[in-house]
């Protein structure tokens, strides 16, 4: 037994008085000071949480309470390591829409947010109960954020569901999450140092009579309050960006998946954003293009939509950009085949037409973009005009918006330039790489089986070897694999070490955890497991939760010992507690992932967590003695 645990076990046995007060050094209430104030910075939401945390760390290490390698010595942590790696996983499953493909039906095209949250927080919550719960949201993130798109849900509405479900799930078996797996390995390896009494060590499905009810209330829970408490942040432009619409038009080459399929079943109905204007085909043009409408091989689909909506168009697998040229006559191969619809490597651009350029005057078709800027004319904007007729019929005026689809240098080579008065690139690449999300699916895959396999695996080496094949075999390129890291995750989770160093080192956390359970040893076996429960959940709050339970662990041991209580019942309010801290993005490392690209702030896990993180609690407290005893 530990120091803390031998000093817990006293204190509980003679009461609180015996602690005293006086016990804490200044390193302890400087450390103390830095945390409630660095608490304070996240809660306004005004910095972002890399840069208070680091701060924090700043201010530990110049204060001397801990070495310059104990605050930094997160950053080579194999589990921050492991989320890195996992964001190229992701990055590679993004890029060829692997996800899409393996989801697409599962998801379906709700109606409304609370249809959309259903579809994905049930079979997330049940997939992770056997999927270690970090792979399974970096897999589900890009797919639900396009997903969200077209279906017209904010991702802010769906991703911290997400993450949530993927925790309820995980606190249901053991393989779930590591931090079940980390009270697991402290049970055995308390068994097998010969400590008494002897622990009931944990099978797949110990943990899951708390387990369970503890998610079908999260999931309950979140499906009558998501829509209420979850904001709409996402990112609708500015004024002038939404009102500027594109004309653009899309070609069905021979092959195409979406040839012989109808408009409504291809997707292509309801974009959000975006409208089927019209379909060309040869010299007809079919106007008010209904739901049954049947796609043909050399159809020209004729968009109108804002640019983030024409910039998701060209992801679509099997359609191509009409280019305003040869595609347009109608030829079913005069765009090529579905199998070239991969544009490797490139990007979109807009370009606003100058007066001097050598492009006025001239029609789309005419003008040689092709040959003269080696790019290709996606979409065309007039501020205040409807385009009427066919894309490379459409002359070019100055003060055209061109939506241009090119390699990677293109705004800078063009920006001086006297043919356009600016030329910006858009976020992300032009096209999907559909050719390769077999192979990101089995990598994928694979990686999912070897990280349930911890105890064969290190889960490092299995989401680095992941990382490296999406690299390797192309799925991603190397500049996308760094943009798809979100690295202020990284730098939170790594500064969360050298904070839970300071409170070790300096004897803070053993101050709080002796004062807590010492208060409550005189009330009852439920007040004690209260006790517990919100200790393992406070400790959440500030380290990692794995950190909390290997913490909490022999604590909740020594007061079981002491009060002749069975053990099980701690160990698994240790477990749920360490896993189930909603109200923080530190709670959990899948809320990190989802905080950036979410767009939330903090206040947001307070508002939708909170209530959660209590539910949860009341939960454990309420059923555990009913189904596991003292």
């Amino acid at each position: 037994m530990t120091d803390l645990a031998l000093h817990l076990a006293s204190a509980v046995a003679t009461g609180p008085g015996a602690l005293g007060t006086g016990t804490l050094g200044w390193s302890a209430w400087f450390t103390l000071g830095v945390i409630l104030f660095m608490l304070a910075l996240l809660a306004t939401g005004r910095f972002g949480a890399d840069i208070v945390m680091m701060g924090a760390v700043l201010m530990l290490l110049l204060a001397g309470i801990v070495t310059p390698t104990e605050s930094v010595a997160g950053f080579s942590n194999t589990g921050v390591l492991t989320v890195g790696f996992l964001y190229v996983l992701a990055t590679g499953l993004k890029e060829t829409g692997a996800m899409t493909l393996l989801t697409s039906r599962l998801l379906g095209r709700p109606k409304t947010v609370l249809g959309a949250q259903a579809r994905l927080i049930a079979p997330v919550m049940v997939l992770s109960g056997f999927v270690n719960n970090t792979p399974l949201v970096a897999a589900f993130m890009p797919v639900v954020g396009e997903w969200g798109r077209r279906i017209g849900v904010p991702v802010s509405r769906l991703f911290m569901p997400l993450s949530f479900a993927a925790i309820l799930g995980g606190v249901c078996t053991l393989i779930g999450t590591s931090t079940n797996l980390v009270v697991s390995s402290l049970i055995v390896e308390h068994n097998r140092k010969g400590g008494t009494p002897v622990l009931e060590e944990w099978h797949l499905w110990s943990i899951a009579p708390v387990g369970v009810p503890v998610a079908l209330a999260g999931v309950a829970y979140m499906l009558v309050a998501g829509r209420a408490l979850l904001k709409d942040r996402s990112h609708r432009g500015t004024p002038s960006e939404q009102a500027r619409r594109y004309m653009t038009a899309m070609v069905a080459p021979a092959g195409s998946p979406i040839v012989g399929r109808t408009i409504e079943a291809a997707g292509l109905r309801n974009l959000p954003g975006a409208f089927l204007s019209r379909v060309d085909r040869g010299a007809d043009s079919i106007v008010a293009v209904g739901p049954e409408h049947v796609v043909r091989a050399g159809d020209v689909l004729v968009f109108v939509g804002n640019v983030e909506s024409v910039a998701e168009l060209q992801k679509i697998k099997g359609l191509l950009p009409a280019d305003g040229g040869a595609a347009e006559s109608g030829s079913p191969g005069a765009a090529g085949s579905a199998e070239s619809a991969y544009r490797p490597n490139m990007r979109l651009y807009e370009a606003v037409v100058s007066a001097s350029s050598p492009l006025v005057g001239q029609s789309i078709k005419e003008a040689g973009v092709r040959s003269r800027y080696n790019a290709v004319v996606v979409g065309v904007h007039r501020a205040g005009s409807r385009l009427p007729g066919k894309i490379g019929e459409i002359v070019v005026r100055p003060g055209d918006t061109l939506l241009l689809e090119a390699r990677p240098g293109f705004a800078a080579a063009h920006r001086d330039a006297p043919d356009f008065y600016l030329v910006s690139e858009l976020e992300g690449a032009a096209t999907l790489r559909h050719d390769k999300a077999w192979i990101a699916s089995l990598v994928l895959i694979g990686t999912i089986i070897l990280l349930s396999m911890e105890s064969v695996f290190p889960s490092m080496v299995v989401a680095m070897a992941a990382a490296a094949a999406m690299v390797g075999l192309r799925c991603c390129t190397g500049p996308q694999a760094r943009s798809g890291v979100e690295w202020p995750v990284l730098i939170v989770i790594a500064a969360s070490f050298g904070i839970a160093r300071a409170m070790d080192k300096t004897g803070l956390a053993g101050f709080i955890a002796i004062h807590v359970i010492s208060w409550a040893g005189s009330m009852g076996p439920t007040a004690l497991l209260a006790a517990v429960y919100a200790l393992s959940l406070g400790f959440t709050t500030l380290i990692s939760n794995n950190a909390a339970a290997a913490l909490v662990f022999p604590i909740a041991l020594a007061v079981s010992q002491q009060q002749g209580l069975s053990f099980a019942p701690f160990a698994i309010a240790v477990a749920v507690a360490a896993s189930c801290e909603f109200m923080t993005p530190l709670g959990y490392q899948t809320n990190l992932m989802v905080m950036g690209p979410g767009g939330y702030r903090w206040g947001d896990f307070l508002r939708f967590g909170l209530p959660l993180t209590l539910l949860c609690a009341v939960v454990t407290i309420a059923v555990t003695p009913l189904v596991i005893g003292f």
